[in-house]
């Protein structure tokens, strides 16, 4: 028996949970997909596992045999040679006595009390063997396709996405690394991040993923990049200081999407990517500002301060609505492209540094932070007449 002890995500009162990966024939052989690492850097069995261990499996076995003394556990289990959307296996470590079942690929998980596991490789691979010892238990097997199992609306991404299924074939790894990259990127962000970094950015996880990068390496260059970014601005190196932003930008891109295509993704990753995220944009405005010398102290001040203003409406809109304000309506996912947040100032001080007018940018950056004030003041005021009205205030991408 091989088994991978590591902790999950277990909650206090819950019974221990244990993963285990039904190996079809050939793998079983130790043939075929299951020893060839060709999707992100691992093998198919090796993201099954991951994405077990993060459903909250404390131990995941890999054999034919399922695994013993499991009576007051509760047993994940998922058929081998498929390449399955994480989102799946969570939702289904929440409703035992389920099958996940594909309709075209037919049954792909099981979870199950421990004392029904004698019963869980028959559903999976459809063998012959007998399910007496499931006989005497009087719990229906509740089928749920993958659609049915979980909502196609991801808050955190802020986007509609079915729940993925792939076969893990070897010959489709470019069609299926395509689709689980997207997969990785939220509905609406800036337009340099949702139509510039695509390609590069898929280009450069593939890269760190197949050499075992992990993000949070990616995410500390990235605050390497942001210091160094604020030095140079603040003594006035625009081009060098833009390109290292530029530079920063682009790595805040990768460690995401590389820590979501792997399924090492953390809570420590997700407090140094978001907290930096948060915290260096005025840090930059005030460092250019300081950069241009005397004259420029109200643009300063109008950036930064509008910076902070910016985030505190986007804060008052979710805490009063329970969802984000760029996923209410398509107009405001579409301002998301262009709002005043890093990447479209970033863009506005590139084009206004290469004709030699860095301060041209400078100030039309502070033109377009009001601008961008105002239409979230004006959308957060509509959002609370329409509650007050009776209308809902939900996401349109959750309807």
């Amino acid at each position: 028996m091989v088994v991978f002890a590591e902790m999950g995500r277990q909650r206090d009162g819950e019974d221990p949970r244990v993963g285990w990966v039904v190996p079809s024939d050939a793998s079983e052989t130790g043939g075929g997909d299951a020893t060839s690492a060709w999707l992100w850097g691992m093998t198919p069995r090796e993201r099954l596992r991951r994405s077990l261990v993060r459903a909250g499996c404390e131990a995941v076995c890999t054999t034919a045999s399922p695994p013993s003394a499991v009576a007051d556990a509760v047993v994940l289990a998922v058929r081998d040679g498929f390449v399955l959307d994480e989102r799946l296996l969570l939702a289904l470590s929440e409703r035992p006595n389920t099958v996940l079942v594909h309709p075209a690929h037919g049954p792909l998980a099981v979870c199950a009390p421990g004392t029904r596991v004698g019963a869980i490789r028959p559903h999976l691979c459809e063998t012959a063997d007998d399910a007496s010892e499931d006989a005497a238990s009087s719990e229906a097997w509740h089928e749920r396709t993958p659609d049915a199992l979980v909502p196609a609306y991801q808050p955190k991404l802020r986007k509609r996405a079915e729940p993925f299924v792939f076969p893990a074939e070897p010959e489709h790894r470019a069609a299926i690394e395509a689709d689980t990259f997207a997969a990785s990127y939220k509905g609406s962000s800036d337009l340099v991040t949702l139509w510039v970094w695509p390609r590069p950015a898929r280009a450069v996880t593939h890269w760190c993923a197949e050499r075992g990068v992990q993000p949070n390496t990616v995410t500390l260059w990235s605050w390497v990049g942001a210091i160094v970014a604020f030095w140079l601005l603040w003594n006035g190196h625009f081009v060098a200081g833009l390109l290292v932003g530029w530079w920063m930008t682009f790595l805040d891109t990768v460690d995401g999407k590389l820590a979501r295509v792997t399924l090492t993704s953390s809570r420590l990753g997700d407090v140094l990517d978001h907290g930096l995220d948060l915290v260096h944009p005025p840090f930059w405005w005030w460092a250019f500002g300081i950069g241009l010398g005397t004259g420029h102290e109200a643009a300063t001040a109008i950036i930064v301060g509008g910076y902070v203003l910016g985030r505190v409406l986007e804060g008052a809109f979710l805490a009063s609505f329970g969802f984000e304000c760029h996923s209410w309506r398509p107009a405001d996912a579409l301002f998301r492209t262009i709002t005043a947040r890093r990447n479209p100032n970033l863009l506005l001080l590139s084009v206004g540094t290469a004709v030699g007018r860095p301060d041209l940018g400078f100030t039309l950056v502070a033109a377009w932070t009001l601008c961008s004030l105002a239409f979230h003041s004006v959308r957060l005021l509509q959002a609370f007449v329409a509650r007050r009205d009776g209308t809902p205030v939900v996401a349109w991408a959750a309807g």
